[in-house]
């Protein structure tokens, strides 16, 4: 959720910044003496308001800095310090607790899925997701694969790695699989 609040906040503040300079390089001057009129009546009306009650105006001053530091300081700290978790928790038989680190699971799973015919590359993203993993997984097989065999064939591994072999509970599942070009002598 808040990934999707900052493309939105990214890009509207890029377009903005975009209208901006292309409107400063066509028509600079005219861009200065508006920001200017626009700063200048700001100033005006600010002072205006100090000066009808100076102190309701140093409250405001207070509640807007107040707000910006709230605002702006949750949303650098959501930022920079993610909660996501790196690993996913298991139960072990004994009532200890483990971490597996998601850069395990995808090593073990390239390592694994490297091993099976006609595929030549595979790039696996694993994210934890409470209790669950979900994966995803860039594969490059042989061109001249049957795409639904091999897709099962992937799932099943993947499957038996994971839930077998290291003791996780599969959630998402998302295989794309990209063929590797034909060599030039098949072609002919």
């Amino acid at each position: 959720m808040l990934n999707l609040f900052n493309r939105m906040v990214t890009v509207l503040l890029w377009l903005l910044l975009l209208l901006v300079a292309v409107y400063t390089a066509i028509e600079p001057f005219t861009a200065l003496a508006q920001a200017m009129a626009w700063l200048q009546s700001t100033q005006e009306q600010l002072r205006s308001w100090q000066d009808t009650n100076p102190s309701n105006f140093l409250i405001a001053q207070i509640a807007v800095g107040v707000v910006a530091v709230l605002v702006f300081g949750s949303l650098l700290w959501f930022e920079l310090w993610p909660r996501r978790r790196r690993g996913v928790r298991l139960q072990t038989a004994e009532g200890g607790v483990v971490e597996l680190d998601t850069e395990s699971i995808a090593r073990r799973l390239t390592w694994h899925l490297d091993q099976l015919a006609d595929v030549i590359t595979v790039v696996p993203t694993v994210k934890a997701r409470g209790s669950l993993v979900d994966v995803q997984l860039e594969i490059e097989t042989a061109p001249d694969i049957d795409v639904p065999m091999k897709t099962e064939e992937v799932v099943e591994v993947t499957r038996e790695i994971l839930e077998q072999d290291m003791g996780l509970r599969l959630g998402k599942l998302d295989v794309r699989i990209r063929h590797a070009p034909f060599e030039e002598e098949w072609l002919a």
